[in-house]
């Protein structure tokens, strides 16, 4: 039975058509993804489905009290909220107050009482004590540790809260907008798992085709606004997909001779035009019309500058050791790169993937070994981060320098001929880069990389936010390319089409070396240590970070440590005041009320004291 169906539904912006007359009907416990190139109306789509925005024509009929939750691709930006009180803020005022008393019962010295009774009166009325255990299991699933700040999380686990807190509103419609960015391996098979095993009707946009094929009983394909439904899984939806492209192509050419042979007829001299057919005339004006009507996103097409040819060895490492403080992220690695290796970088965030890129380029020394360079190396680094990008900056000053032409392989192209190609138009060719989406950025990077004559690239997650179709087109030029790749992604089904070989980080600094893709890894019994990596226990956002507070934290300690034999001073001579009190004759003919509060006052101070004590000896501790 549908829970959401959609009749003639059509949406504009401005003059652009995102979604014409488009008929949908989506069915209770379907997992449906949405496919189409960067910008075709996915996420709009997403939208009109969650209720979140009213389409111009047509009708969207849902079933009653449906519950929506809508998981944004963005990451979260709340940095001083903690796990407990981000998640629990999905579930609105109820989480809220469940935050509140968290808070209020969680690590205080000194609770205020009054509130907790007031929290705990509202909570019961609603029965939030049930909401609350859901909360609790939820973070427990998902080994999210409550009372850690946002600020302390990386991108990957940013991306577990938005998920948590996106499932513990239970809801009967799942919507996610790119749920695997900043995720990594290990952690994008614990979403499959996640996906695999939820209950209700889930509706996903995801560029990664692993997953895609893992979850997905039905694909919804956007193309030039037109919205096709493919009830099959992902890859065969691929060859009906090329089928219906090739059938379009064939009738599209047909099309076009037509309307040629019509074009010379109009054009033949001054005799044929006094005797031509007024309604033959008319049909070619409609012939025309519809001719401009098929528009097209355009195609990537990619084209890398090698360079000249390198040395034969172009990276060698020589037990080399690298890493943070007292963390080992390589021990003793031992590698050679030869001309026209293709070699993926394989495991989880943080176990040093990055860091051994950095090593490779020598923007990094090694702690210990050598790095040598081979001879004649040209390289091209891509930086996941895109740093290099001025926000300011126009699209095609950043690819020309201010040129009005570049060369690729020898030859002149124009710089909004080669954007072109990138799949920019004019307008885009001229606009600053803080207009563009994150995948057209790193189209945008990945423009400027390949203008670059190289014999050695160097790719950190060049497929971040990149359409499926960019995908491919990437895939085939890195195959075809004839110079040196070394790339990091987390994309499975492109480490297994392009790379020749893997370096596999299997924690404690041991970085192994095996032939072929990911699939044959995991054929040769690979896999990730879900027990011990760092994808399934809680770190912090980076090592620099973690060096950082242990920094801060031990100047706070020396402070302490400086402050507390003072502290121990007063407290003694407290201590001494009160006991001459007790002791002087005539103490205890005093009123009770007072003799008691100066007992008290009495045993308060002496439990400061060896509290002082205490603090004292573990700081000392924490400090050697």
């Amino acid at each position: 039975m549908p829970v959401i169906t959609f009749k003639n539904v059509s949406l504009s912006f401005g003059t652009f058509e995102v979604l014409k007359r488009v008929d949908l009907s989506i069915e209770k416990g379907e997992r449906i993804c949405l496919t189409g190139i960067n910008g075709s109306g996915k996420s709009t789509l997403l939208r009109l489905i969650g209720k979140e925005i009213v389409a111009d024509e047509g009708q969207i009929w849902r079933e009653d009290n449906l519950r929506f939750s809508h998981l944004d691709q963005n990451l979260l930006n709340d940095p001083q909220s903690t796990i407990y009180q981000v998640v629990a803020g999905g579930l609105r005022e109820v989480g809220e107050q469940l935050a509140a008393y968290h808070a209020l019962t969680t690590h205080t010295e000194s609770p205020d009482l009054a509130r907790i009774a007031t929290l705990q009166e509202k909570i019961e009325s609603v029965d939030g004590w049930t909401i609350g255990h859901r909360i609790d299991s939820v973070l427990d699933r998902m080994n999210l540790p409550a009372d850690r700040k946002l600020a302390e999380l990386s991108g990957g686990w940013l991306k577990r809260v938005a998920i948590a807190r996106s499932l513990v509103t239970e809801p009967d419609v799942w919507i996610l907008d790119e749920p695997t960015n900043h995720l990594d391996i290990p952690a994008i098979q614990w979403l499959e798992s996640l996906l695999l095993n939820y209950a209700g009707t889930l509706i996903f946009v995801s560029h990664d085709r692993s997953l895609m094929q893992a979850v997905a009983t039905s694909i919804v394909n956007i193309d030039r606004g037109t919205v096709t439904r493919w009830d099959c899984d992902y890859e065969s939806f691929l060859v009906r997909r090329d089928h219906d492209q090739e059938v379009e192509l064939q009738q599209n050419k047909l099309f076009d001779d037509k309307l040629k042979k019509e074009e010379i007829w109009i054009r033949q001299g001054i005799k044929a035009r006094r005797t031509r057919n007024e309604g033959r005339v008319s049909a070619l004006e409609s012939l025309r019309e519809e001719r401009a009507k098929r528009k097209s996103h355009g195609t990537l097409k990619l084209e890398v500058d090698a360079g000249i040819v390198s040395g034969k060895i172009v990276k060698e490492l020589c037990d080399v050791s690298m890493g943070y403080g007292s963390e080992l992220l390589l021990n003793d690695v031992n590698l050679i790169v030869q001309r026209g290796d293709r070699i993926g970088l394989l495991g989880p965030n943080g176990c040093g993937k990055s860091t051994l890129l950095k090593l490779l380029l020598e923007d990094l020394p090694p702690s210990k070994g050598l790095v040598r360079s081979g001879t004649k190396l040209q390289i091209a680094y891509f930086d996941q981060v895109r740093a290099q990008l001025n926000p300011d900056q126009s699209v095609s000053d950043y690819i020309s320098e201010g040129r009005d032409f570049i060369t690729i392989n020898e030859k002149n192209v124009h710089v909004v001929s080669y954007l072109a190609n990138f799949m920019f138009n004019g307008d885009q060719s001229r606009s600053p880069i803080r207009t563009l989406s994150g995948g057209e950025q790193n189209r945008l990077v990945l423009a400027k990389l390949f203008s670059l004559p190289a014999n050695f690239l160097v790719l950190d997650e060049p497929t971040n936010d990149l359409d499926v179709e960019s995908l491919e087109l990437l895939e085939e030029l890195l195959i075809g390319y004839e110079g040196t790749v070394v790339l990091v992604t987390h994309d499975r089904a492109f480490m297994d089409n392009v790379v020749s070989s893997l370096l596999v980080f299997e924690g404690g600094g041991r970085v192994i070396e095996y032939v072929g893709g990911y699939q044959d890894w995991l054929a040769g019994g690979g896999k990730f240590d879900t027990g011990s990596t760092k994808s399934e226990q809680f770190v912090p956002a980076s090592g620099h970070e973690t060096r950082k507070k242990q920094k801060n934290k031990r100047q706070k300690n020396t402070r302490l440590i400086e402050e507390i034999p003072g502290r121990i001073e007063t407290t003694e001579k407290l201590i001494d005041t009160l006991h001459g009190q007790v002791s002087a004759p005539g103490f205890y003919a005093q009123p009770t009320v007072k003799t008691d509060t100066i007992l008290a006052d009495l045993r308060q101070a002496e439990a400061d004291l060896e509290a002082l004590f205490h603090q004292w000896e573990s700081l000392e501790a924490d400090n050697a």
